[in-house]
């Protein structure tokens, strides 16, 4: 009698201990997915206090009109907008700017007088670096202008409008 009682015995120690792990295994698969959860909630906060905050700083990437061109042409190192030589415009930057109705002497005008964004300006790109000016043309239109500065003179990779989405055939 004592050795059924010793093996009921065991038989409980072994599957209460069944019983223990799988709980403990069931809790911490749950407590993970509820890390993880918090995670995916703690940076999409963070995300939205961000764009809050560029709201209130009324940073939405765009130029304002009202503020004037930069007064420092060399604000990045490695750009001046008053290099000596021609501007050579890309296959592409034509396209654009024929889309876009914008000519060459708008252009120039946008390399001299133009505000560089940085935010989409690129002065660590290789091999070229690239950078982005913003202005208004004489007609109106608020463009941006990515231009690369090389030995042969200033490249205009493109030309943007900000305000109008123009019908284009350009590749």
């Amino acid at each position: 009698m004592r050795t059924n009682q010793s093996r009921i015995y065991v038989v409980l120690l072994v599957l209460a201990s069944l019983i223990i792990t799988v709980y403990v295994k069931y809790r911490n698969k749950k407590q993970g997915e509820e890390a993880r959860q918090e995670q995916v909630i703690r940076q999409a906060e963070r995300a939205i206090r961000a764009k809050q905050e560029r709201y209130r700083n009324n940073d939405t990437g765009r130029r304002d009109p009202s503020r004037p061109p930069s007064d420092e042409p060399t604000r990045i190192p490695g750009f001046d907008r008053n290099r000596p030589g021609q501007l050579i415009f890309t296959k592409h930057a034509r396209c654009r700017m024929g889309c876009r109705h914008i000519d060459e002497d708008e252009v120039r005008e946008i390399l001299q007088n133009g505000r560089i964004n940085e935010r989409k300006s690129e002065p660590a790109a290789r091999p070229d670096p690239k950078y982005a000016l913003e202005g208004r043309t004489r007609d109106g239109q608020e463009v941006r202008i990515i231009f690369a500065p090389s030995d042969r003179g200033m490249v205009v990779i493109t030309v943007i409008d900000l305000d109008t989405e123009w019908p284009c055939d350009c590749k």
